[in-house]
């Protein structure tokens, strides 16, 4: 067989970091690692070719070689896997799909030859047992979880991997909490499911042996999920590992905010190499962390815990939410606010939506207040659902807030004081190579001739150069940032 897995293109969003890829000459920020993992899962004697439609588009001299398309996606992606289906119907080519949007919304699907929903590890093998009887079915699901220290090591062969700004790697899969909005649990479960420290070890030799350093993002849920585990096994390991080949990699990953109540943990794993992490903030209003069930949030001091992490040598990127039944008319404000306050540079603020598979969904439903599909993307001023808050005040807050982060000003006065508190203690964080010194040099004509915020970009470089050069890489970095979120944003 020749096998054509299509991975869709994401849409001009935070998360695709569009317009900062171009300052490093890369065009995607990470690869497509379910794919990556599910070409291992394929038998041996079938010839794969990955088209990632992030990098490049997909040829109509692809599709004919192909005898099935196999496309993963997620739900902000739906356009560009419709587009897919479109194209490979034209030429009467098989799909197989799978992957989060197709395991939630597999009913709209019927155009698709084959459904392999849930976790492949289990769904997959079924599928082409029946493929090689010449009895395949349209839809394969599972009720259980994947014993994922079974999971191939992910076949990188398949990337060219100068397109992309970093790489992937995941340890776990599920979470222990159960937020409403989220539907991370509904998929993988609550409880966490690890692979054994010799299988990541294994990967990250795979990727090192490849030619690659510098960010690897490890892509779990929650990466601190078992925390004993972590400290007595996995980051040992790896930090004997990253110091026999003098750290050729620094890590980013999720965690839950939890993370500051471990000192041991957080030391560990600044000495590893991490040196950013994503946490679900939502709001500060405790009466919305109740609605939420974000229970792990509440009854603490939230900025507290920011700082504290970053104190430690991770900054925090933080995910916000605006929309929640009990939000009233000053939730805007005291977001900017928290924001400012806090330091967190990279404040991804949507608005909130509820997808199917989640609790939020299934409450909303029952009220009749579910009006449409989620698309996946809770920044483009689009809601599925009726909010208790008139829907014309709620989409003028939000766009308050996003001026209020993301406008020249408060944007960089933020960069400065965070960087002036923050002693990064990951060498290779803030060490000059040749991607950085391109970036600085794109960002001099670009941000310091061409944008219309160039005065508070050379009042942060000179700062930055000047009166704490040990941080200057970072500087320019997240005045880049700035600049792809001003795009995506502002204007």
């Amino acid at each position: 067989m020749n096998a054509l897995l299509v991975y869709p293109k994401y849409p001009d969003t935070y998360w695709s970091f569009s317009h900062a890829l171009k300052f490093i000459s890369k065009k995607a920020v990470y690869p497509p690692l379910g794919l990556l993992t599910i070409s291992k899962l394929l038998p041996k004697d079938w010839n794969k070719k990955l088209i990632d439609l992030n990098i490049e588009s997909l040829q109509e001299k692809y599709l004919e070689w192909a005898d099935y398309v196999l496309i993963s996606a997620m739900s902000v992606q739906t356009k560009s896997v419709n587009d897919i289906i479109e194209k490979c119907k034209k030429l009467n080519k098989k799909i197989i799909a799978g992957g989060p949007l197709f395991t939630a919304e597999f009913e709209h699907y019927s155009m698709i030859d084959h459904l392999i929903l849930n976790e492949a590890e289990i769904t997959l093998k079924p599928f082409l047992d029946d493929l090689r009887n010449g009895t395949p079915q349209k839809i394969y699901t599972s009720e259980g979880y994947a014993n994922i220290k079974e999971t191939p090591i992910p076949d990188y062969s398949l990337l060219n991997i100068s397109d992309y700004a970093s790489l992937s790697i995941q340890y776990t899969r599920g979470c222990p909490f159960n937020c409403d909005f989220c539907d991370i649990t509904a998929l993988f479960g609550k409880k966490v499911r690890a692979k054994s420290t010799e299988q990541i070890i294994a990967e990250l030799n795979n990727i090192y042996e490849l030619g690659f350093n510098g960010s690897l993002f490890f892509v779990d849920d929650n990466f601190i999920g078992n925390r004993r585990v972590l400290k007595k096994n996995l980051l040992p390991a790896i930090l004997s590992w990253m110091e026999e080949r003098n750290h050729p990699f620094h890590f980013l990953t999720e965690a839950s905010i939890n993370l500051a109540d471990d000192n041991e943990l957080m030391k560990l794993m600044v000495q590893v190499g991490f040196v950013k992490v994503f946490v679900g903030i939502e709001t500060p209003d405790e009466a919305s962390l109740a609605e939420c069930s974000k229970n792990q949030n509440n009854n603490r001091d939230l900025i507290e815990a920011i700082q504290k992490i970053q104190s430690a040598g991770m900054e925090v990127s933080a995910g916000f939410i605006v929309g929640f039944d009990n939000d009233t008319s000053t939730i805007f404000q005291r977001q900017i606010d928290f924001i400012q306050k806090s330091g967190i540079i990279s404040a991804m603020v949507g608005l909130l939506n509820a997808p199917k598979k989640t609790r939020l969904f299934d409450r909303l439903y029952k009220e009749g207040r579910i009006l449409e599909n989620f698309d996946g993307d809770n920044t483009n001023f689009q809601l599925n659902f009726a909010p208790i808050m008139k829907k014309e005040d709620l989409l003028n807050g939000y766009r308050k807030i996003l001026d209020g982060i993301y406008t020249c000003k408060p944007y960089f006065e933020r960069v400065k004081n965070f960087l002036a508190d923050f002693e990064p203690k990951v060498q290779n964080q803030t060490r000059l190579n040749v991607q950085k010194i391109n970036a600085l040099m794109r960002s001099i004509i670009i941000l310091g001739v061409i944008d219309n915020g160039r005065k508070y970009f050379w009042k942060l470089f000179f700062w930055s150069l000047f009166k704490k050069p040990r941080v200057f890489p970072l500087a320019i970095t997240y005045a880049v940032y700035g600049y792809h979120y001003r795009k995506v944003f502002i204007y």
